[in-house]
């Protein structure tokens, strides 16, 4: 069953995903790559409270954890992957990039594991570290089994101090072994390509003349006379495309036949052009020429510029920092993968990779360490697919009951916030949506927001969300009141661990109504509800039209879709 994870991918890959069971993996893992060498490489001193290396960080220290991370691939593991990082040690140092590099190594581990036979990773990164992780699936795949390095310009030409402007991320393409999937997808054709197939045969196709000979003398069968064509007294040889003859005899191969028997057979399937002047326009037969035709598109390349980067007016943006487009993931997940195929993403963030692998019929797998992720996934799955959780897909890790939402509070009160805050859909205020631990800041009261439109004029009204896991008393309900009429907030809500007290409710009451003049009803104006009620399937009572987060475009599956459907 199609399943999201909420954990450490370490944990989740070891405890939850059978060896050779994913089809195609796709990882965007998380690094600070604006932060200078300088930094990256300096020695770190290992204090413990600097590197909480348990949350989605780009940010990455050389700790206690790490240490014994790197203790466990070189003992553990052993061969090429135990020499390697040792002499990555011996080289870089402990710092924030070796950490990264050994965090990282220890999960393509297991993600190698877990890909299938037929299986293929990319692994997306920037200049900054590509290098390296190179060295790293060399070491666990085995270098004869990378397959590209593909570079997506995700931006449009800056300025940079003293260098070349950076443009580019870059994908890392390894297959498990030799016979992994390949489809052939296909782009549309430029505009200044097409304009060259000027021709058109009899049933309308087009095609454009091509070069058969090419300079140079040969005295091999590539300079033999043919239908009294005698390259060599021209200084010429004949260029023969092996690929076009083996796409007219299907899989035999053409090396195996000579020069004229490769003409001959252009020449009977009508693929030859025979033009009735020369090149300086003199009547009489010149050399033939080979007929191609306009193809249904282009093939994709290892440099992909026609897939633009999610900005602040794409109508996908969903506002997560590190969003990637659609049309990339489905790129990826039709050359390498066929539907019916899993396909796993361990740092899935928003959701992205699901969304295409639901699209395109694969079933699908996704990990994530922060509860606003898995949130934000469900409202996606559900805003473009229609996709309900436990009936449609799995979700595990979330507190199911009252003692494991006690104990996520205990662990992290940071992600029970988050985690609180999702089941009334409300937007996180404070923190990083990316999961970043640090101080909270100045809240002003506000841990979360809620954001609909409620009538003709269209303007956005807020109900403000606090969120509470500790004691909770009739004050906390005063200061939001004070909340809403400081920021002019509709509605407020209070989200509480423990059981409201009836001087909270009395308080609340106090508060009064809102009046929804497009439902034309009321609602209280301050809502009470426990994480218990919750978890009961109790929520907010507030108009129905909500835009908390922005929704996604509602789509319909699709199977076998070619590539330039996607523009």
């Amino acid at each position: 069953m199609n399943t999201l994870y909420y954990g450490d991918n370490l944990t989740i890959l070891r405890d939850h995903i059978k060896s050779e069971s994913i089809d195609l993996i796709y990882l965007d893992p998380p690094f600070n790559s604006n932060r200078s060498y300088n930094v990256l490489f300096k020695d770190e001193s290992g204090h413990e409270a600097d590197a909480q290396i348990t949350a989605f960080e780009d940010a990455w220290h050389w700790n206690t954890h790490t240490e014994h991370t790197y203790q466990e691939l070189v003992t553990n593991t052993g061969g090429r992957v135990a020499d390697m990082v040792s002499a990555f040690r011996q080289f870089i140092g402990t710092n924030q990039m070796m950490a990264y590099l050994v965090m990282m190594a220890v999960r393509l581990v297991e993600l190698h594991r877990v890909l299938g036979p037929t299986g293929s990773l990319y692994l997306h990164c920037d200049p900054t570290a590509s290098h390296y992780l190179k060295i790293v699936l060399d070491s666990i795949f085995g270098a004869q089994n990378f397959r590209n390095e593909v570079v997506w310009k995700r931006t449009a030409a800056h300025s940079a101090a003293k260098r070349w402007g950076e443009v580019h991320d870059v994908l890392l393409f390894y297959s498990k072994n030799d016979g992994y999937i390949w489809n052939n997808v296909l782009t549309p054709h430029s505009e200044e390509y097409q304009v060259r197939f000027r021709n058109l045969d009899t049933d309308g196709k087009k095609w454009a003349d091509d070069n058969l000979t090419a300079p140079g003398v040969r005295h091999g069968e590539s300079g033999a006379e043919w239908r009294g064509f005698n390259p060599t007294a021209k200084g010429l040889h004949w260029k023969v495309s092996n690929r076009a003859v083996e796409a007219i005899v299907g899989t035999e191969p053409a090396s195996h036949m000579t020069t004229t028997q490769k003409l001959e057979l252009l020449e009977q399937h009508g693929l030859l052009h025979w033009p009735k002047r020369n090149r300086k326009g003199e009547k009489g037969l010149s050399f033939p020429r080979f007929k191609r035709y306009l193809g249904e598109g282009a093939s994709i390349q290892d440099v992909i510029a026609d897939i633009w980067p999610i900005n602040s007016q794409a109508q996908e943006r969903l506002g997560y920092p590190t969003q990637k487009p659609v049309a990339l993931l489905e790129r990826i997940i039709q050359a390498s993968s066929n539907p019916g195929d899993v396909v796993l993403d361990p740092f899935c963030g928003c959701g992205t990779t699901i969304a295409a692998a639901q699209k395109l019929n694969r079933e699908w797998t996704g990990i994530d360490i922060t509860h606003l992720a898995i949130a934000l996934q469900k409202y996606r799955l559900k805003d473009m697919f229609s996709l309900e959780e436990k009936k449609d897909y799995a979700v595990i890790g979330e507190p199911e009951d009252l003692s494991s939402a006690r104990q996520l509070a205990q662990d992290d009160r940071y992600q029970f916030q988050w985690w609180a805050l999702s089941l009334v859909k409300a937007r996180p205020v404070n923190g990083d949506p990316e999961g970043k631990k640090g101080k909270k800041g100045k809240d002003r009261g506000i841990d979360g927001v809620i954001t609909f439109i409620d009538d003709a004029s269209a303007k956005a009204k807020r109900i403000i969300v606090q969120v509470k896991s500790g004691k909770v008393k009739s004050g906390d309900i005063r200061d939001l009141k004070g909340t809403l009429d400081r920021e002019g907030a509709a509605m407020g809500v209070f989200l509480t661990l423990e059981p409201a007290t009836k001087d909270m409710e009395t308080e609340a009451a106090t508060a009064g109504f809102y009046h929804s003049p497009g439902w034309n009803k009321d609602y209280a104006r301050i809502q009470v509800l426990t994480i218990a009620e919750l978890l009961a399937d109790k929520n907010v009572q507030m108009p129905p039209v909500s835009m908390t987060f922005k929704q996604a475009e509602k789509v319909k599956s699709e199977s076998g879709a070619r590539q330039h459907k996607l523009f």
